[in-house]
């Protein structure tokens, strides 16, 4: 190897080590952030194709564009927020007041179910151990809501260039990244498949769960209804498990109270509509999207809520499903000699 060669592969060395530790750098210092970009970066995939329906068709300003849906994302952001804390208000209000009182009256009936029915689930060391990490997480749930209020305003600020220069963007990056055409077009197509099914397949699905038991949970005489209807949405992000998590301890506590045709009544609405209303909503409004396992879906609810709190429940899934392409992109870029022919254009 002369010298001129050896020099040129040290220049090549050193260049991308400067390149990996300024980015690890970057994102060590903006990772509280970067739940923010990456709501950017979905929010730019699912509205591309209208807002350049707007552009090119209908030929509005690009800039005026981008602000139209700014403002429609701050609208559903306040929609959203404002019906959480609506239907949610007076429940969180009385946790903040006594949050002792509202934890005792929790593991009172938790104690009773297992008294009644003879089976211990939970036993009392445990319950006082979930009950300090209980009292240690508000502050840190406060802390996470002004991390999400700034994360919100970086995902406006960044989706606003992202619409007024996306095509600049996309054709930079499309010059930029060292693969082959094929695989750069998988990635582009994939990229917009990936994003649909986690940040609205997995939120569409929770939400019909969601409703669906709030419904049950009315017909069938639980009080506070609304609020086990939205903690059931929440955890219908675990595939299968999800919602059992809520209903089955509602339905023992009915039982083991006196209400047992009740409890019968709710224990089947939940078994059989209840668990089984997210295969209607996969094999009907979701057909199209495309599908993600259950297993990736639990590993990326997990994930997401370790790294990002609340909002990785979509940006968990979204990452693991990534690291996957990112592998099948790897092993036909040096490991294979056939190309894959994604079935879909990005359009």
């Amino acid at each position: 190897m002369n010298a001129e060669v050896f020099n040129h592969q040290l220049k090549q060395v050193v260049i991308l080590s400067l390149i990996l530790l300024l980015s690890y750098l970057l994102l060590r210092e903006l990772y509280i952030f970067i739940p923010g970009l990456l709501g950017a970066f979905t929010m730019y995939i699912l509205s591309r194709g209208s807002y350049y329906q707007l552009v090119f068709h209908r030929h509005w300003n690009k800039r005026a564009a981008a602000w139209f849906f700014i403002a429609l994302c701050c609208v559903i952001i306040l929609g959203l927020t404002f019906l959480t804390f609506h239907l949610l208000s007076d429940q969180v209000q009385s946790f903040l007041k006594n949050p002792a009182a509202m934890i005792t009256t929790a593991k009172e009936s938790i104690m009773r179910v297992q008294n009644e029915s003879g089976i211990q689930f939970i036993s009392e060391e445990i319950m006082d151990l979930w009950q300090q990490k209980l009292s240690a997480t508000i502050p840190s749930f406060l802390n996470d809501t002004f991390s999400l209020c700034r994360n919100i305003a970086l995902l406006l600020f960044m989706l606003y260039y992202m619409l007024a220069h996306g095509k600049e963007i996309e054709s930079y990056l499309i010059k930029v990244i060292p693969l082959k055409n094929a695989n750069v077009h998988l990635l582009a197509v994939e990229t917009k498949r990936i994003v649909k099914v986690s940040a609205l397949g997995i939120p569409i699905i929770s939400l019909v769960q969601g409703l669906t038991a709030t419904i049950g949970y009315y017909l069938f005489g639980v009080n506070e209804y609304i609020l086990w209807g939205f903690l059931t949405g929440v955890f219908a992000f675990f595939p299968i498990v999800g919602t059992m998590i809520i209903y089955v301890p509602l339905v023992l506590f009915m039982f083991v109270s006196g209400s047992k045709s009740l409890a019968v009544g709710l224990g089947v609405y939940s078994l059989v509509v209840t668990g089984n209303i997210d295969y209607v909503v996969r094999i009907t409004l979701l057909n199209k999207m495309g599908h993600i396992h259950p297993v990736i879906t639990v590993i990326g609810v997990i994930a997401g809520l370790s790294m990002f709190g609340f909002i990785g429940l979509i940006f968990g899934p979204l990452l693991v499903n990534y690291v996957i392409l990112l592998y099948r992109i790897y092993t036909n870029e040096f490991l294979e000699n056939t190309d894959l022919h994604p079935s879909e254009n990005f359009q």
